[in-house]
């Protein structure tokens, strides 16, 4: 029997969603745009993808709904959320849930992947990640890409204020704008932790997730600027990078491993 109930997953997942999409209105839009690319640069019906920082999969799952053959390998270290997922999503074909930290050396390895990888995708994660640690994952990652691998990820990324000054003022004001034309989430990010790890139903991965001492906050020194994301890819190979989608600082990285 599941730790968590498919009904009790399932209600969570819409209160994650509802969330995430009060604070990215083009949320959605994002999604669609990331997996277009997913489609058209595997040129493949089947593509093997890793999903870093999946959370309760909800990019796997809508990446799977669109391209049927693929197999999503999710990868993340938040037991709550990791359970969320498996009850939810866990009978979907070609979806499986990896739990591994992406900070920790070897996880790559530990992903179990039988051939290498043709693209790696993920969303609103990455810059968690401290630069040292952003620069040995994508390191990492490089390993079980195959050659011409992508990455795609969707997230909020800056320019430098010291490089691009103009460019970093208007990504802050359109954001901010976006921001201010519309309603703000009835449940923010912080509640919906508050309330999902008091929830009887999910004590056993609140408890888990207690003693990894994870934590919701963000720490101050996360990796924000897309410059810096862009030094790390170069520096693990990957020959072309840049971005595909836009709407201020919110953006779709793509970065194209070398041979």
């Amino acid at each position: 029997m599941a730790e968590v109930d498919q009904a009790t997953a399932a209600r969570w997942i819409e209160r994650w969603d509802a969330q995430q999409q009060g604070y990215m209105p083009d949320r959605e839009e994002r999604f669609t745009a990331l997996i277009d690319a997913v489609e058209a640069g595997t040129g493949r019906p089947d593509p093997l993808v890793v999903d870093l920082g999946c959370g309760p999969g909800s990019l796997a799952a809508r990446l799977l709904g669109r391209i049927p053959g693929a197999r999503v390998v999710a990868v993340d270290s938040d037991p709550l959320l990791l359970a969320l997922g498996h009850a939810h999503y866990g009978s979907r074909a070609g979806l499986r849930f990896v739990d591994q930290d992406l900070r920790v050396p070897g996880w790559a390895g530990a992903l179990g992947l039988d051939r290498p990888a043709d693209a790696a995708v993920s969303t609103t994660a990455l810059h968690w990640l401290r630069p040292g640690e952003l620069a040995a994952m994508y390191a990492e990652l490089a390993t079980v890409l195959r050659p011409g691998g992508l990455l795609l990820d969707g997230d909020h990324l800056m320019e430098s204020e010291a490089e691009a000054p103009t460019l970093a003022r208007l990504g802050r004001a359109l954001t901010q704008q976006q921001e201010e034309r519309h309603v703000p989430p009835a449940e923010d990010w912080k509640r919906w932790w508050e309330a999902a790890t008091q929830d009887p139903a999910l004590a056993g991965p609140a408890a888990r997730r207690e003693a990894r001492r994870l934590s919701e906050d963000h720490h101050g020194s996360e990796s924000l600027l897309f410059g810096g994301h862009v030094g790390a890819l170069r520096a693990a190979g990957f020959t072309e990078v840049g971005t595909l989608w836009q709407y201020g600082e919110n953006r779709i990285m793509c970065a194209v491993l070398g041979s």
